[in-house]
Formats: C-alpha cells, sequence, structure tokens
C-alpha cells in the first residue's frame, strides 16, 4: 500500500512540476513579456505547486524540472537566463524520449 501512494505522490509532484513549467515556458515565449505579471503568475502557481507534497526526483530530467520552477520562483533571474533554462529543459525531455525509443527499435529488430 505505501509503495502505490508513493508512486502516486511523485506522479502528482511531476505533473505539478510540469504544469508550472509549461505555464512559465508560455509567459516567457510571449511578445508582450512583462517581468511583474510574470512574477504575479508564478506566486499563483507556486499556491498549486505547495499542495502537492514534494517527493524526491532521481531521474536527470526531474531534477531539472525542478531547478527550473525554483529558478522561476528566485526572481532574479533575467527572462533571457530562464529562457535558456527552459530550452535546455526541453533539449533534455526530447533526448531522452529519442533515446528511450531508440532502444526500443534496436531491441525489435534484433
Amino acid at each position: 500500500m505505501t509503495r502505490i501512494n508513493e508512486k502516486s505522490l511523485r506522479v502528482k509532484y511531476l505533473r505539478s512540476l510540469e504544469k508550472f513549467a509549461n505555464t512559465a515556458k508560455s509567459c516567457l515565449k510571449r511578445e508582450d513579456f512583462n517581468l511583474e505579471k510574470f512574477q504575479e503568475r508564478m506566486q499563483k502557481n507556486k499556491k498549486n505547486l505547495e499542495k502537492c507534497q514534494a517527493v524526491v526526483l532521481n531521474s536527470t530530467y526531474s531534477k531539472a524540472l525542478e531547478n527550473f520552477v525554483n529558478a522561476c520562483l528566485d526572481f532574479s533571474l533575467k527572462k533571457e537566463e530562464l529562457l535558456y533554462l527552459a530550452n535546455a529543459l526541453s533539449k533534455l525531455k526530447n533526448q531522452n524520449y529519442k533515446e528511450k525509443h531508440k532502444n526500443y527499435l534496436k531491441d525489435y529488430n534484433d
């Protein structure tokens, strides 16, 4: 029972982080970007994120996702720095996806 509970907590936390990160990315990429509105939005999303219990994350992507969310809540970084982190996060996610499916096809062809 506890193992299932741990897994559900992890999934909820990761989904909350993903939702937060996606919102942050879309705000950062807007042409009419406003720093004050961005900070207000991140504070609002922080409240939603705090509803989920934080768990220890092991994968590289999960840790990078958590670091990006923390960077968005830092408010000392500039828009360009946050966009750089967002793009690096997307690149990491795509890299993991490609490797996962490349290995699947390799196993299938053998």
